[in-house]
């Protein structure tokens, strides 16, 4: 039996999630064992059109993007977006919030029209994103848990609850209690409450989760006189794309 062929491409993003893959140390070799990467630009040299499976961090921020993502999408049998880039759109669409040639200007002055940039989209605006490894960065160990199943032909374990489930596991005070602001009621879980284990808030970067409870949302702003503008801020950090969705939803 073959082993199956594994393309990991990288778009507008720090690199970061890319890097965890390298960081997985003990488990890379087993990795590289159960799978053939075929086409990995921080690894190796050699890439190859010919893959089954396409891990890609980044988001969508120029033409030439959207044109290599859609020839991804038609060589790929899944896809699995990995990152909050990739998967939310990322801290990349705080560009958006201030209207994209606004944008342009204040970071490239009077040298603004020589950058070909677009609207910041996730990879999933494009193509069919069949998995999300979610995150800032993504968790290097749900990524390898997302291949396992799929290179069994099982579908991957990922949460659907929100953050607050793993806070009260972990036993931590609630940082509402501490005079903090924090986005876990929504926020899909799967980071075991990494940030409020440390004492700060949550920021989002796992992205909303599909269903969440938006009247415990308002009673808990409303029990600590805050506003959906209160928060929305914090929400946008990493999900500005989505974010008009859910603020419309909350309110």
């Amino acid at each position: 039996m073959s082993k199956p062929k594994v393309g990991i491409f990288g778009f507008t993003g720090c690199g970061g999630c890319q890097l965890e893959i390298l960081n997985l140390e003990n488990y890379i070799l087993d990795l590289v064992g159960a799978i053939d990467i075929v086409h990995f630009t921080e690894a190796i040299t050699e890439h190859s059109d010919n893959y089954d499976i396409a891990l890609v961090e980044g988001a969508i921020t120029t033409k030439h993007g959207v044109e290599r993502i859609e020839k991804i999408g038609n060589i790929a049998k899944i896809i699995v977006a990995i990152g909050s880039c990739a998967c939310n759109g990322g801290l990349n669409c705080l560009k958006d919030l201030y209207g994209l040639e606004k944008a342009k200007e204040l970071v490239y002055g009077d040298k603004k029209d020589w950058i070909g940039s677009i609207e910041v989209k996730p990879v999933d605006a494009y193509v069919k994103v069949d998995y999300y490894a979610r995150g800032c960065p993504a968790n290097r160990f749900e990524i390898v848990d997302i291949i396992k199943a799929l290179i069994v032909g099982k579908k991957p374990e990922i949460p659907n609850y929100p953050v607050c489930v793993e806070c009260k596991r972990n036993g931590n005070t609630c940082v509402y209690e501490l005079g903090m602001t924090c986005m876990g009621p929504v926020i899909r879980a799967g980071c075991n409450s990494r940030c409020p284990n440390s004492g700060a808030g949550c920021d989002g970067c796992r992205g909303p989760i599909d269903d969440p409870n938006i009247n415990a949302e308002k009673d808990l702003l409303a029990e600590y006189g805050l506003t959906v503008e209160d928060i929305m801020q914090q929400f946008s950090l990493y999900n500005a794309y989505r974010g008009k969705g859910i603020k419309q939803k909350i309110m």
